[in-house]
């Protein structure tokens, strides 16, 4: 099961006094703040949840898996998460 923005809103509307509509504007700016902070090169920390941060790939030789044929892949950007303490021990004990 995955879990998506929609679920998301509708926890929030369970958990606090507030509509719909305002519970999903609020996942929307919390993800979109989250998306702006990395496309600026920043790291985004989530205590007891755990960090994203941009990592620099360098360019190196691949293959195209249909021809066969070497190419170079190009240098790029990636988000890399790395889990906190509180997560880790969480999901080992299925919470």
């Amino acid at each position: 099961m995955s879990i998506t923005k929609k679920d998301i809103a509708s926890a929030l509307v369970k958990s606090m006094d507030i509509t719909h509509v305002q519970a999903l504007a609020i996942t929307h700016d919390f993800f979109d703040q989250i998306k702006q902070t990395l496309a600026s090169g920043e790291s985004v920390k989530l205590s007891s949840f755990g960090n994203f941060v941009i990592r620099e790939k360098s360019s190196r030789p691949g293959r195209n898996p249909k021809t066969g044929e070497l190419v170079e892949i190009l240098a790029r950007k990636v988000v890399v998460f790395k889990s906190g303490l509180k997560l880790k021990s969480a999901t080992q004990k299925g919470e």
